[in-house]
């Protein structure tokens, strides 16, 4: 007379599970749409910034989470099916996905940490050569196109300043040694007002374009970096609730 009290007990915590978990998997999808479209966009609206840079570790953390973002999408749907069929193989399988996204979104947090810590170094280190030595040069029209946009949209001038551009190989050709620096440092650009190096004609900002593009990667990391460990920590919850359902399974009579 007392297993149907038991049963029904483990029937209704098996419920329990399996609407929690839905519940997490629907959330989880979501999720997954957030992280790939903070990969997407840090890759598509700010592509010409990483021209500019030498290392690849600030666009291989946008490429992990577009990746993890999508697998993300297809585990949510696999949970779901997994879930309301009550099958320990697909559960198993969802499982280990959960862990693969959840050590990839670790990665992409990593990641992030370390070159937020030596962001400032390689900048100082190659922007400023970059500038000088590639700006106008044939073939490195993406890099022309970057250092443009870069002094317009931060309204700077130079790497450090705006009389880097003096040891331009651009500036000091024949065509053009009468500009003093490019017509994007110009406050009101137009052709030709890259000649006359002036405060109130071009951008003067102390720290140059160095600092202006550091703050601005340094905020997309920790937004990277945040988003990464976050949905990380909340993937645990949804592999505690997968591993109590697989018991609760494993458990019942078949």
């Amino acid at each position: 007379m007392g297993a149907p009290p038991y049963e029904e007990k483990e029937t209704c915590g098996t419920i329990c599970l399996k609407y929690l978990l839905f519940t997490f998997n629907f959330l989880f999808w979501m999720a997954g749409g957030v992280v790939m479209a903070v990969g997407i966009w840090t890759l598509v609206e700010k592509s010409d910034y990483i021209s500019l840079l030498s290392s690849s570790t600030y666009a291989a953390s946008a490429y992990i989470l577009i990746l993890a973002g999508a697998i993300v999408m297809v585990t949510g749907v696999l949970g779901c099916c997994a879930t309301f069929k009550e099958q320990r193989n697909l559960l198993r399988v969802y499982f280990v996905l959960l862990l693969c996204i959840f050590l990839l979104e670790i990665l992409a947090g990593i990641l992030a940490y370390i070159y937020y810590q030596q962001l400032n170094e390689e900048l100082k280190q190659n922007l400023r050569e970059t500038m000088v030595k590639k700006y106008m040069a044939e073939g490195q029209e993406h890099i022309t196109k970057a250092v443009d946009k870069l002094q317009q949209e931060f309204k700077c001038c130079g790497s450090n300043g705006s009389s880097d551009w003096a040891d331009s190989l651009w500036i000091n050709t024949n065509d053009e040694k009468q500009k003093r620096v490019p017509d994007s440092c110009c406050k009101t650009q137009m052709n030709g007002c890259g000649k006359r190096d002036h405060p109130s004609n071009i951008y003067k900002v102390e720290g140059g374009c160095i600092t202006k593009l550091e703050n601005f990667i340094l905020d997309h990391l920790k937004i990277i970096g945040a988003v990464g460990v976050g949905i990380a920590c909340v993937q645990v919850v949804g592999m505690v609730f997968t591993c109590c359902l697989y018991r609760s399974l494993k458990a019942e009579p078949y």
